[in-house]
């Protein structure tokens, strides 16, 4: 598939002349900061060096005083609390933040968690029904119930007081839920807007801790499961959600969760946002795409070896089925994808009805990738369609669904991913207008996958010294991607060849205009290794970074793209 490079926007020259001189760094660095907005000394140092007294006072999100409130009250008469989350990432660190939190109080409320499968996403009937049966008086929602009219009404009918803690985007009619936390409602003036539902929860114990006249250091202990919900929702690492994921990095690596440690083993350096978002996140979620997602849940609240060791098993034992499930899905989609699919297409709608529920939120991001289009897959469950949704870069899917609402029962979601359900009568119907929908409103550069690097350099510009502060503006992610440079006029120094025990990647060693030369590492580019040694010039897009080896370290690119 082609693919496209184009340089950022180029950083403000005069700004980054500043700022170098303001903080004495080379001009990699001041070019690296101003284009994730860093103009000042102050803003710099904020950046290098986080500290929790910079998140955001949380009573400046709207209801936040009414959520606390209603908690207090719960608490000082002993009243019953539910926490109920999403069966995905976010929701489940959710709940076991909440719940963890009020155990320190001596309050055990309970957990709730819906089946994936008889329940569906968002709050369920039968949660409400479950919290009246229980005598409970407060319910607290995480990661969805934005949307949740009808069962919010149900709650009030029985006298439950409900507090919502979603991120997702509102509706223009909003639940009358006593509280309602989610910065993205248009009146709410919460500075940032980008937290993800385990985030909007950690506000809201920092609320509660505030009012008890505790200090943020006593929730250091939860803001790992901050930061790997922030890794698993792939939520901009910025602002406050940078903040989070920086001390939860920093809580993981110095005193890791007893329930996390197993899935960390055998990494040999310090664990990083890519760790959290590829190997615990999977995990935590195939408890609710194979079995049910309390299982996940138990487990990060556990702290009893014993018992720790038998869920972790029970948990990699479900994660290996769903990667089964997951693999087998795919190729059945793209078969039917390249039988049916029409060349003029600008979608991707499949649908099959023994598809695993759990499963087509993944095999719809392949699908995307694969394909590179937007990607709808659906499965049949009881007697409704279901379907997860995905988008390619710069285009609102959640938008074009609900341009063709009329054929759906309901739906939710971000820009790029959403959920809907529709009647199986109405699956021909939804198919042509959605693809009507994107065709209509697509541009066709966003139909090609394109990708930014920072800077172009030189060689002698790219120091262990700059590798060193690079370093420093840790943890990568969405908004702050680990820099990547562009070095054009390169030639093969000798020394390039084929390795892995299938030669497919590529070690090359090179020189650039400047006269350095620098070691780069390539996966799956051997395809390249003849024209580099018949001494083509060549571009380089990569990272930066440093390669041990047999107690030697040295600086070396991860090559992303060579251009011939």
């Amino acid at each position: 598939m082609k693919k496209t490079w184009k340089i950022k926007e180029p950083p403000d020259k005069q700004l980054s002349k500043n700022l170098q001189k303001e903080i004495k760094v080379p001009k990699v660095i001041s070019d690296l900061l101003v284009l994730r907005g860093i103009k000042s000394f102050p803003e710099a140092k904020e950046f290098f060096r986080p500290q929790l007294n910079q998140l955001f006072d949380p009573f400046l999100m709207k209801d936040m005083e009414k959520a606390v409130n209603i908690i207090f009250e719960a608490l000082e008469n002993n009243m019953k609390i539910m926490i109920y989350g999403d069966y995905d990432v976010d929701g489940i660190t959710s709940v076991a933040i909440i719940y963890l939190f009020f155990k320190k109080f001596d309050l055990e409320p309970l957990r709730y968690i819906p089946d994936r499968y008889k329940e569906g996403y968002g709050l369920s009937i039968d949660a409400i029904k479950k919290a009246k049966q229980e005598s409970v008086k407060v319910l607290i929602v995480a990661d969805c119930g934005i949307k949740a009219i009808e069962q919010i009404e149900l709650a009030n009918s029985f006298g439950i007081r409900v507090i919502i803690c979603d991120h997702h985007k509102p509706s223009t009619e909003l639940p009358k839920a006593d509280a309602i936390l989610n910065p993205k409602q248009i009146d709410c003036e919460y500075p940032y807007k980008e937290l993800c539902g385990c985030g909007i929860v950690f506000k809201l114990i920092q609320a509660v801790n505030h009012k008890k006249g505790k200090t943020i250091d006593e929730l250091q202990e939860f803001i790992d499961l901050v930061a790997i919900a922030i890794a698993a929702d792939i939520v901009p690492i910025d602002g406050e959600n940078r903040i989070l994921a920086y001390f939860g990095l920093e809580q993981i690596n110095k005193a890791p969760r007893k329930s996390l440690k197993p899935f960390l083993k055998n990494i040999n350096r310090n664990i990083n946002i890519s760790d959290l978002a590829f190997r615990i996140g999977p995990r935590i979620n195939a408890a609710g795409r194979i079995k049910h997602a309390k299982h996940a849940l138990e487990l990060l609240i556990c702290n009893n070896d014993i018992d720790i060791k038998a869920k972790v098993r029970s948990i990699e034992l479900l994660n290996s089925e769903r990667k089964l499930i997951d693999e087998k899905t795919t190729k059945e989609a793209i078969d039917q994808i390249d039988t049916l699919s029409k060349p003029d297409e600008k979608t991707t709608v499949v649908f099959r009805p023994d598809w695993n529920k759990g499963i087509i939120g993944i095999v719809a991001s392949r699908l995307m990738e694969y394909y590179y289009r937007p990607t709808i897959v659906l499965t049949k469950s009881e007697n409704i369609y279901s379907g997860s949704a995905r988008s390619v870069k710069g285009f609102d899917i959640y938008e074009s669904i609900s341009n063709c609402s009329s054929h759906l029962i309901q739906f939710g979601g971000h820009k790029y991913a959403a959920g809907l359900t529709l009647l199986p009568e109405k699956y021909n119907d939804f198919k042509k207008e959605f693809n009507r929908v994107v065709s209509d409103n697509i541009l066709p550069n966003q139909l090609v996958p394109s990708f930014e690097y920072d800077l172009e350099v030189s060689l002698n510009e790219l120091t262990l010294s700059v590798y060193r502060i690079i370093n420093q503006m840790r943890p990568f992610g969405l908004a702050n991607k680990q820099p990547l440079f562009f070095i054009k006029n390169c030639v093969d120094n000798g020394g390039s060849k084929l390795v892995g025990t299938e030669n497919n990647h590529l070690k090359i060693q090179f020189k650039d205009k400047s006269g350095k030369i620098m070691d780069g590492i390539g996966f799956k580019m051997g395809k390249h290794i003849s024209k580099i040694k018949m001494k083509n010039e060549f571009s380089i897009i990569g990272h930066l970074q440093l390669n041990n080896f047999n107690g030697n370290s040295s600086l070396q690119i991860q090559i992303k793209a060579i251009v011939f």
